[in-house]
């Protein structure tokens, strides 16, 4: 009897982290989109709801990150923006995750050259569906650009992760 309910205190604990996850995600892409970026090339963002995946990553791992990044980007599409918007975002968002998630687990980068990918992979996995909508290369333009961008986001952002997975993580190992 005793060890069930430990076992329903943990689950309900782990609801409420992935709960916590994506409603941060959320309120960043809300707060990004409410920011203006004062450069004149289109998808220039600062990224703050990568820090919920870098965060998610060195916490809860690949699986529920993957599946707090897909919630929110759903929440995000369907609240803030269009079908359109939202293949752009899962396009970065998987290629992204799926090289942050790949740096990680083979211990290639710290937290910031993690993020730094992550915010470099989700540039070119917008700008190819871009091109694949287009049916030109012309957008790839746009990548030295976006390259510089998500380096200078990516690293900022990653260094707020480390230091959030660092008091996080003692306390997200009890659950």
């Amino acid at each position: 009897m005793v060890r069930r309910r430990e076992d329903g205190r943990k689950g309900a604990r782990a609801v409420a982290l992935y709960g916590l996850l994506i409603a941060l995600a959320f309120i960043f892409s809300y707060v990004e989109a409410m920011i203006p970026v004062p450069v004149p090339i289109p998808g220039v963002k600062l990224g703050l709801a990568n820090l919920v995946n870098v965060v998610g990553l060195y916490t809860v791992g690949a699986a529920g990150t993957a599946a707090v990044a897909l919630v929110r980007i759903v929440l995000v599409g369907f609240t803030f923006s269009n079908p359109g918007s939202m293949l752009y975002a899962l396009a970065g968002g998987i290629f992204s995750l799926a090289v942050m998630i790949a740096a990680k687990k083979y211990k290639w980068f710290s937290e910031i050259g993690v993020s730094i990918l992550g915010g470099i992979f989700h540039n070119i996995g917008q700008l190819t569906v871009a091109a694949l909508i287009t049916g030109t290369g012309g957008v790839f333009s746009y990548l030295p650009v976006l390259l510089v961008a998500g380096v200078i986001t990516g690293g900022v952002i990653g260094l707020l992760g480390g230091l959030v997975v660092e008091r996080l993580l003692p306390m997200v190992e009890r659950i």
